[in-house]
């Protein structure tokens, strides 16, 4: 049985980084109360929400105890613990449930979900030693990637095999247990679908954002994309079909590689916000943020609207103090920092969002800052 939560409520959000933080931003505007549960004190989200709870979060007792305080419970991060998740159900509202966290942070069961429901995904083989490795690459050929089954973000666990001699550094992944291989998709760009949904199964869909990467962290992310309408359509159809399958409730983030011959593969799924939606803020109708705190809430679901064209940069350690040093020379540039305390190289420690109707001329400004050379 569905219910609303309504503002003046209590959001409970597992997790306090950046997407806490800005969870909280929105849920916050919308009339809320919020409780955040982080390990660190003074964490991004803990400088904008009514509460904080200082527990890891493999804190069973703490977790719980937070749904306790809550009229709904939310994360921010797709690596919290599932059954630590349906244990809390029985004491708070938690309408996301285990299903899209169960099958988003565990890589085979990812691949077996979207296979078993024939979305478009490249080929796979689940590896447990080496001698499986080379008999896969035997198979699949190069290139190829391995990575591993848990965690991994930002180009972190995990191996391009280009050839035999990036065999050794795979061995040595295979150490942390299982991992699995993917066939390489030569692909000429990446996009992403932010999706967001209520538990009635109403659905919010963005307008679809192109992604460019750097060192396997994101780098920068537009809107509108290149892609063709039909080719736009096909692929935010494949979105709807995932989020429905999966009972996803709130936002979720959906990236796609589109190949050199136009063919179109699911590439991860992230049942929450994402990275490249966070442009969403200034350039639509809605953010990302706000339509997860109404998933979450079970309100009605907006079609959001595109209201400018927009080029999304992240801000990684390295580039904090030239970035700090721009700001008095673009007043039209959104600048968000998060809050973190500690500066460290390839560190997300904030984002930067030009609107605009000229994504070419745009890009030629923000490179000509020299800010991420």
């Amino acid at each position: 049985m569905t219910k609303k939560i309504l503002p003046g409520q209590i959001i409970g959000i597992i997790g306090g980084g950046q997407l806490g933080k800005m969870m909280t931003t929105s849920a916050k505007e919308m009339g809320y109360r919020v409780i955040i549960l982080d390990p660190e004190e003074d964490c991004p989200a803990a400088q904008v929400a009514d509460e904080q709870v200082i527990a890891s979060y493999d804190d069973e007792s703490a977790i719980i105890n937070l749904a306790k305080m809550c009229d709904v419970l939310t994360f921010e991060f797709e690596n919290v613990n599932a059954d630590t998740i349906d244990m809390a159900k029985h004491y708070c509202y938690i309408p996301q449930g285990s299903t899209a966290l169960r099958i988003s942070q565990d890589r085979i069961s990812e691949k077996r979900f979207l296979a078993a429901r024939n979305f478009p995904i490249a080929p796979f083989k689940v590896i447990l030693n080496s001698v499986e490795l080379q008999d896969a690459i035997k198979m699949m050929g190069y290139p190829a990637i391995l990575k591993t089954v848990r965690g991994g973000y930002d180009g972190k666990g995990q191996v391009i095999l280009k050839n035999a001699q990036n065999l050794t550094e795979a061995i040595n992944l295979l150490q942390n247990g299982e991992c699995v291989l993917e066939g390489f998709v030569q692909f000429n760009r990446e996009v992403s679908v932010i999706i967001a949904r209520n538990e009635l199964g109403q659905q919010s869909i963005f307008p679809i954002i192109e992604n460019r990467h750097r060192n396997n962290i994101l780098h920068e992310s537009f809107c509108p994309s290149l892609l063709s309408v039909e080719m736009a359509t096909k692929i935010e159809m494949i979105a709807s079909k995932i989020a429905d399958d999966c009972l996803s409730v709130g936002t979720m983030g959906i990236e796609f590689f589109i190949s050199d011959s136009g063919g179109i593969y699911v590439n991860e799924i992230a049942p929450r916000p994402h990275n490249s939606g966070h442009l969403t803020m200034e350039a639509c109708s809605l953010s990302q943020f706000e339509a997860h705190i109404r998933g979450i809430c079970n309100l009605p679901m907006p079609n959001p609207q595109l209201l400018s064209g927009a080029i999304m940069i992240n801000i990684l350690g390295q580039h904090t103090s030239k970035v700090l040093n721009e700001i008095k020379n673009k007043a039209q540039w959104h600048f968000h920092f998060y809050g973190k305390e500690e500066v460290k190289k390839n560190r997300k420690m904030g984002h930067i969002t030009v609107l605009t109707n000229n994504l070419e001329q745009a890009t030629t400004d923000i490179y000509q800052t020299k800010i991420w050379d």
